[in-house]
C-alpha cells in the first residue's frame, strides 16, 4: 500500500538532523519553476494572495529568494522532520527507527504545493505555499494547473515499483484534489475519524488530522499490507465501526471520557 499525507504550515528548521540519511525531490525542477515566479512577488503580493500577516509575508518573500539548489543538509532538512503541525504530531516521526523510516521511503508520500510529491527523507527547503493557491504560472492560473499529470504520474510510479494497487489517502480535500483520480492506477481508500460530541459523531478538524498521522505511524510500524488488516487500528482510543463504514471508507469512532 501507498500512503498520502498533506503537508504542514508549521515548520521546525531549528531542531537539529535525528538522521544523517536523506534523499532528493524527485519533482524539484519543477519547484524552481514555481519559485522562479514567487520571486517576483512583492511582501504586498504574497499578503494579499495569502491572505496572511505582513510579517509572514515577508518571511516567505525571503524564503523564496533564499532558495537555492542543490540542497545538501547544511541548507535544507528531510520533510518528514521539518513538517510540524496536527498531522505530524500523531505521525511522530522521532517515534520512527531506522528500519521504519526506510519502510516510509516506499510506503509514504507527501504532497506538496511547492515540492508536488516528497518522500519522507526528502531534503527540502523551508517555504509557504499551499496547494488551492491561486497562483498564476507557465501552465495556467494555480497549482492545480501547474501539476498537471504529474502528481499522479509520480503516484503511480511508486505504486508499480512496490506492486501495489491499493492507495490510502490520508490527505486533505485541498490536496488530494491535485491527484488526477481517474487516471491513478489504483483503489483509493479514505479512512475516516469522528470523534464523538454534543450527542453524536463528528469529523473535529483538529482530532482528524492526528489522527491521520497516528494511522500512517500505525502502518509504517506494523507494515500493514492489506486493507482488511486497517480494521485493527486501535490507537488513541479509535475503533473500527463496521456499520459505519464500506469498502473504500472505513469508519474509526472515538468516545472519550
Amino acid at each position: 500500500m501507498l500512503i498520502v499525507i498533506s503537508p504542514a504550515k508549521t515548520l521546525d528548521f531549528e531542531t537539529e538532523h535525528s538522521t544523517e540519511k536523506h534523499s532528493q525531490p524527485a519533482l524539484v525542477s519543477q519547484s524552481e519553476r514555481l519559485i522562479d515566479v514567487l520571486t517576483t512577488l512583492s511582501p504586498a503580493d504574497i499578503e494579499k494572495l495569502m491572505k496572511i500577516s505582513p510579517k509572514l509575508s515577508e518571511l516567505n518573500v525571503a524564503r523564496y529568494h533564499e532558495w537555492e539548489l542543490p540542497f545538501s543538509l547544511k541548507n535544507a532538512k528531510q520533510a518528514v522532520h521539518a513538517f510540524k503541525g496536527d498531522v505530524y504530531t500523531g505521525l511522530d516521526a522521532e517515534s520512527l527507527n531506522e528500519s521504519d523510516l526506510q519502510y516510509s521511503q516506499d510506503h509514504l508520500r507527501i504532497l506538496s504545493g511547492l515540492y508536488g510529491v516528497l518522500r519522507p527523507l526528502d531534503l527540502m527547503q523551508p517555504y509557504r505555499l499551499e496547494m488551492g493557491i491561486r497562483l498564476e504560472n507557465p501552465n495556467g492560473k494555480n497549482l492545480y494547473e501547474f501539476w498537471g499529470d504529474l502528481i499522479t504520474q509520480t503516484l503511480n510510479e511508486q505504486l508499480n515499483a512496490i506492486d501495489s494497487n491499493v492507495l490510502i489517502n490520508l490527505a486533505s480535500n485541498e490536496y488530494f484534489k491535485s491527484v488526477k483520480y481517474k487516471k491513478l492506477e489504483a483503489d483509493v481508500v479514505t479512512p475516516v475519524f469522528k470523534d464523538w460530541k454534543n450527542g453524536q459523531y463528528k469529523m473535529i478538524s483538529f482530532f482528524a488530522k492526528k489522527a491521520r498521522g497516528l494511522m500512517t505511524a500505525w502502518v509504517i510500524k506494523n507494515r500493514i499490507e492489506s486493507v482488511d488488516e486497517l480494521a485493527n487500528f486501535n490507537v488513541d482510543g479509535y475503533q473500527f465501526s463496521e456499520n459505519d463504514s464500506d469498502l473504500l471508507n472505513p469508519v474509526f469512532l472515538r468516545k472519550q471520557d
